[in-house]
């Protein structure tokens, strides 16, 4: 399928299937792009994303991003959900270890150019893995920040050059909780302590009530992205 004919065929799903339920999205994915991959951070709406995917198609590729710089809480969920499914999650990690990282660029670079970190620990390693695949899945809603406002169930990566697919980008924070609890989901406990949305230790803190739930990440700053979605 040439670029061309994948631009034709996004514009008319994206329309087709804007009312479709996440997992018919996840079923027509995965059978019209057989070579495809999800990208798990295992928030929630990833663990959610990870069942249902489990559900549909087992043998579909699932990766995360080792930063190196993750809460273990984090890493615990991912051994809770490898032991649940009796599945491996693909590992990928930045080129630097955070002792070269530091060598290179200087000590707790997250502070001085949160950028550039998250260039060399997310930016970098996902343009490397998505190099191998021909469209993904990820749980961005449109609810989440401006940023996502406007995303499409099914649109053209222009970023990464990859068909991607945000299966549940108009469920709110209600809907994935639902599901969660409604299927006895595995899921980060740090959610349980106000942490709504987790990313690396550095750089994620706890929000007070009244807050923005992205407002935790690169708090003080005004970054509000990592860099993977436009």
């Amino acid at each position: 399928m040439n670029l061309l004919e994948k631009e034709q065929l996004i514009q008319v799903k994206a329309e087709e299937l804007e009312h479709a339920a996440p997992e018919d999205i996840i079923r027509y994915a995965v059978e019209t792009f057989p070579n495809i991959t999800f990208a798990c951070s295992f928030g929630a709406e990833d663990v959610v994303l990870v069942d249902m995917l489990q559900k549909v198609s087992p043998s579909t590729d699932i990766f995360y991003l080792d930063t190196d710089f993750h809460f273990k809480e984090t890493y615990e969920t991912r051994d809770r959900m490898k032991d649940k499914y009796h599945m491996e999650f693909v590992r990928v990690a930045p080129k630097l270890t955070p002792e070269e990282q530091a060598a290179e660029h200087g000590e707790e670079l997250w502070k001085v150019d949160p950028n550039a970190c998250c260039n060399i620990r997310k930016v970098e390693p996902l343009t490397r893995i998505l190099s191998q695949y021909e469209a993904w899945i990820t749980g961005i809603r449109r609810d989440q920040a401006p940023t996502r406002a406007n995303a499409k169930k099914i649109e053209y990566d222009v970023k990464f050059g990859l068909v991607k697919f945000n299966p549940i980008a108009d469920w709110t924070s209600e809907d994935v909780w639902n599901y969660i609890r409604t299927n006895n989901v595995i899921y980060n406990p740090l959610h349980d302590q106000n942490y709504p949305s987790i990313g690396c230790e550095h750089c994620t803190r706890q929000v007070a009530p009244g807050e923005d739930p992205r407002a935790g990440r690169w708090s003080g700053t005004d970054k509000t992205e990592c860099g993977l979605h436009k």
